[in-house]
């Protein structure tokens, strides 16, 4: 969660929103005057820029009237469409659904990618069943599936489907497999920043195209991070006051309420 609120960051989460709808690339003198919107400054855009770049990440190329401008690479747009089916998910999904397990073993003489597979995982939102058994929900599988296979990972591991079926209680078991209380904390910090936002937009009649972008963007960038460290697990196998269902109302209403306004503004400038 380090990395929200970053300029880098923050350029992804607009090119996420707002970045990816029309048919060429952002030219840069527009997206220096969006990112200042939102309190970042040109050469800090220029910077991050230039790291998305060398990421492949974002692409340069001229627009039809020949400014210098940037486009997202295929890879990225996969990566946003990967994120768009957690950042909007509409639910968590119920115990039935099932598990997704990856089962890994890497050879001594390239232990360096344990620690990359390991990693890898951990940002998909699997938590860890027993030494290199790694658990997520079941529909993670297609993401885990190209996730590692784009990063050349796969012939470390076998990916299974299936069910938990004791000895434990499946909602004891959630709870050694993942950190629920760094869990809690994370969305407990989402709703003291972004809740008392959304209380200040939902007492006003007026949604103005600015304002709605600059609160839209910095909440879609706490947010986007979330459903990864907490891959929104069933709510039956959670404690009873679960803070994750309030922060995934709170975004949701601010996306409701925000996010078209804030499209006119982009289209504004």
């Amino acid at each position: 969660m380090a990395e929200q609120q970053t300029p880098r960051s923050l350029i992804v989460t607009f090119y996420g929103a707002y970045g990816r709808r029309g048919q060429g690339p952002v030219p840069v003198a527009e997206l220096i005057r969006l990112l200042a919107a939102v309190g970042v400054d040109a050469p800090a855009v220029r910077s991050s820029v230039s790291r998305l770049k060398r990421r492949g990440l974002l692409l340069p190329e001229r627009t039809g009237q020949g400014a210098a401008g940037y486009a997202l690479s295929e890879e990225a747009r996969r990566l946003l469409d990967d994120g768009d089916r957690r950042i909007y998910a509409e639910g968590p999904p119920a115990a039935s659904d099932g598990w997704v397990l990856a089962v890994f073993s890497v050879p001594e003489a390239e232990r360096s990618q344990r620690h990359v597979l390991r990693s890898q995982l951990a940002r998909l939102g699997f938590g860890t069943a027993a030494p290199g058994v790694w658990i997520a929900p079941a529909r993670l599988y297609e993401e885990a599936r190209h996730t590692l296979e784009r990063l050349q990972l796969a012939q470390y591991v076998d990916l299974f489907r299936g069910a938990h079926l004791g000895f434990s209680a499946t909602a004891q078991s959630v709870a050694r497999w993942w950190d629920l209380d760094a869990l809690a904390k994370l969305h407990e910090e989402f709703l003291d920043r972004h809740e008392p936002v959304l209380a200040a937009w939902e007492s006003r009649t007026e949604t103005p195209a600015e304002d709605a972008y600059r609160d839209y963007l910095h909440a879609l960038d706490s947010w986007r991070h979330l459903p990864y460290a907490d891959p929104v697990l069933p709510a039956d196998l959670l404690p009873a006051d679960w803070p994750g269902s309030r922060s995934a109302e709170v975004f949701g209403r601010l996306h409701a309420r925000l996010r078209d306004a804030g499209a006119e503004f982009v289209g504004a400038v």
